[in-house]
């Protein structure tokens, strides 16, 4: 049979109430309403993600294309003013002018074709830029979302880590306070049953459970010593008194 002093009996309620808020407390902190928002904003972020990187890649094709064009174009220019160049310099001979005045005019016309590729890929170009801006900047306010419920998350922690200190100090000046195997006891039945190691009997009912106690249990822990530990027949916590307390 477990003994205990009647006071220290109450103050297992006192004891339990700090270990409920503690227990509140960290069930707050793995459920804290920022977690969720994080965690929907990260899966948002990684499925935009492919569409920036093919944005991005796509742009990144076409400017490489454009200055091949454009290359293309520049050698077709130089070789065009090179000739008119030799056309005008009045040394060549008749046959000689022919030919390169044939050329020119070839090369007007590989000109022409040049810059209407060159035109459609910058075409192209502006459409998948402006595209692509379009998905930075879905992707940058979900970043901006993110680092906001990352700061909003970091002062919730705070302010819950904080009523847990503060706590978990008046649980240790509480504790000093009871009998040590009363405590060890509570502790190890807190443990097992999921956060509740002592609960007030009022009424004839466990106010850990919820049940009252049949008649013959109730009638027991009435009739037990006051420094006797009484435990509930239903879910096994520490019962404590009350009502007996007050009478």
């Amino acid at each position: 049979m477990t003994t205990a002093a009647p006071e220290d009996q109450l103050r297992l309620l006192s004891l339990q109430a700090l270990d409920t808020r503690l227990q509140q407390l960290a069930h707050s902190r793995r459920t804290h309403p920022t977690l969720a928002r994080i965690a929907e904003l990260d899966k948002q972020i990684a499925d935009l993600h492919g569409s920036l990187v093919d944005s991005r890649t796509a742009v990144s094709d076409l400017e490489r294309e454009l200055a091949k064009a454009e290359a293309d174009v520049a050698q077709v220019v130089a070789r065009a003013a090179k000739d008119q160049q030799r056309l005008d310099s009045g040394a060549l001979g008749a046959k000689d002018a022919l030919a390169v005045s044939d050329e020119l005019t070839s090369l007007g016309r590989r000109q022409s074709a040049l810059e209407e590729v060159e035109l459609e890929v910058m075409e192209r170009l502006e459409a998948h830029q402006e595209s692509l801006g379009k998905v930075e900047a879905a992707h940058q306010e979900l970043v901006d979302a993110r680092t906001a419920a990352e700061a909003a998350r970091d002062a919730a922690f705070a302010d819950l880590d904080g009523q847990a200190a503060a706590l978990a100090a008046e649980r240790a000046g509480a504790v000093g306070g009871i009998d040590a195997a009363l405590v060890a006891l509570y502790d190890q039945v807190r443990t097992r049953l999921g956060g509740t190691g002592a609960a007030a009997l009022r009424g004839g009912r466990c106010e850990g459970c919820g049940l009252e106690l049949n008649p013959g249990d109730l009638a027991a822990a009435r009739a037990a010593a006051a420094d006797q530990v009484v435990r509930c027949e239903e879910c096994g916590r520490i019962l404590v008194r009350v009502a007996e307390a007050a009478a």
